[in-house]
């Protein structure tokens, strides 16, 4: 349990209590538990969102439950998103832009990039409703971390002189990245079906290309790329949904 309590306390900001998570050797140990900490996540996103939802329409409740869920992880997905951004679209070397995302200024393309995946987040959540919005709802942080774990595993550590990240990076192994992406089809497939199994598929299929981008760029991942995946890979079932509703339920 100490290793499911670290992999909580890290990705989100719940109040449990420091020793409930052990010591770092606990936390470098919890990458298997990344998928259950989103499956928490969701069930607490998906309990707001319907409880706001008897109250208010479609676009404010989902622009409140796209906020909880942020204010869970305390914004350090996001903030990786924005990072990466300014470093990945500033055309400069390799160096410049691992400097560029160390900054903790935040320039024009990462405000962008904020900006651009919560109105697409909002406005295709606001385009769900019925029984499979709060599946979705809980899916969507499962496969957030379900990219963390796979980027973790298929590249390297990029900074030579470490980061926060740097704990995780001597415990490679296929193993949690395999029961990361097995949770997810589980879950989606049996809650959601369909839609759900096609929303994990396009949420593979996102890691999987920014993966390839993250090592042509920088060779490995830092924290900040982390979280840039979690933050795509979060989008891809609500996306999947729509283009469902949109295509093929007419």
């Amino acid at each position: 349990m100490r290793k499911f309590f670290a992999a909580i306390r890290f990705l989100t900001v719940l109040p449990f209590p420091g020793g409930w998570g052990g010591d770092e050797k606990t936390l470098a140990r919890s990458v298997p538990y990344f998928p259950l900490a989103g499956l928490l996540i969701g069930l607490i996103s998906a309990g707001f969102d319907y409880v706001v939802g008897l109250a208010l329409p479609l676009l404010p409740a989902s622009v409140l439950t796209i906020l909880v869920m942020i204010c869970l992880t305390g914004g350090l997905h996001m903030d990786g998103l924005a990072d990466t951004a300014d470093g990945f679209f500033s055309a400069r070397p390799r160096d410049k832009m691992m400097e560029i995302m160390r900054d903790s200024r935040t320039g024009v393309m990462g405000v962008l990039a904020v900006v651009f995946v919560l109105l697409l987040k909002v406005t295709l959540l606001a385009d769900i409703s019925g029984s499979s919005r709060s599946v979705l709802i809980l899916i969507l942080p499962l496969a957030g971390r379900a990219a963390i774990v796979s980027l973790m595993t298929a590249l390297p550590y990029a900074r030579p002189e470490g980061g926060l990240a740097t704990l995780f990076a001597g415990n490679r192994s296929w193993l949690p990245c395999l029961w990361a992406w097995g949770l997810l089809f589980a879950v989606s497939g049996g809650l959601a079906h369909g839609i759900g199994l096609a929303g994990a598929l396009l949420a593979l299929v996102v890691t999987v290309l920014f993966c390839l981008y993250n090592r042509s760029k920088l060779g490995g991942y830092t924290g900040d790329t982390l979280g840039a995946v979690c933050e795509l890979a979060e989008m891809a079932p609500l996306l999947a949904a729509v283009m469902y509703y949109h295509l093929w339920a007419r």
